[in-house]
């Protein structure tokens, strides 16, 4: 036996205990197994595996016995079809517990842990609302009087923005003596 029929073995009886794998996830990964190329389920036993008169759990420990006996393949595309289809129940398998005790640190991460290092999953809506306030700021900050004595925090600490600075640099141009009248 390779290492996935090892590590399908080992996760038989979580897999197969009532209420782990529903129905739709059931079919969600018989279908996975039978469109992948080259087919790891053909026409018919992917009809048996499916079969709503057979109850889920009978289907799953049938569906299980099956790929250990096929081959490594079989057994790695399952747990390829588990993770897309519920990364939940994947990540809460026994055998990947059993990795993450052993101390084997890999560059393999599973779905749960992409999703820490996600940096930004707010959405456009999120995003469009941050930018409407620095714009705003910004139009604020530009079109504001200049001779206007109060001097915010907010004011300070845009002070030194791209529009702040380039204030600044328009009045030390108009303030300036032009360099054509300093050659003569």
């Amino acid at each position: 036996m390779s290492d996935y029929c090892n590590r399908l073995e080992k996760d038989t009886q979580f897999l197969t205990n009532e209420g782990t794998l529903n129905e739709k996830l059931v079919d969600k990964i018989v279908l996975h197994l039978y469109r992948i190329y080259p087919q790891i389920l053909n026409n018919t036993e992917a009809e048996m595996f499916r079969n709503l008169k057979t109850p889920v759990c009978i289907r799953i420990s049938e569906l299980l016995l099956h790929l250990q006996n096929k081959n490594n393949r079989a057994c790695k595309e399952f747990y390829n079809a588990l993770e897309t289809n519920d990364a939940q129940i994947y990540g809460n398998l026994p055998s990947k517990y059993l990795a993450k005790t052993t101390g084997s640190v890999g560059v393999d991460m599973d779905i749960h842990n992409r999703e820490k290092y996600i940096l930004n999953n707010r959405g456009p809506v999120f995003f469009l609302a941050c930018f409407s306030v620095a714009a705003g700021l910004a139009f604020l900050l530009y079109y504001c009087e200049e001779d206007a004595k109060f001097e915010s925090s907010a004011k300070k600490i845009l002070g030194f923005s791209a529009l702040g600075v380039g204030r600044r640099a328009r009045r030390k141009k108009v303030t300036s003596p032009d360099p054509a009248t300093m050659r003569s």
